[in-house]
């Protein structure tokens, strides 16, 4: 996974708590609700991301990609 990748997630889940505790400090359930759907779709883009690596690190070990000559 690239690190833009990792950073785009992990600003996603910042401003998902962001607008969660908004949410929670003004009443306002939408915004709140809001908060923790971004934080959901963050953990999840992380979780196929993750999925992505493993992946990718199994196909280079039975190729024998990535291993010093």
């Amino acid at each position: 996974m690239s690190n833009t990748d990792r950073l785009d997630n992990a600003a996603e889940d910042a401003q998902g708590k962001m607008k969660e505790g908004v949410g929670k400090a003004t009443d306002d359930e939408q915004l709140e609700a809001e908060g923790k759907w971004d934080q959901t779709k963050a953990d999840v883009k992380d979780k196929v991301e993750d999925v992505k690596d493993a992946a990718a690190d199994k196909y280079n070990d039975l190729t024998d990609r990535d291993k010093d000559a």
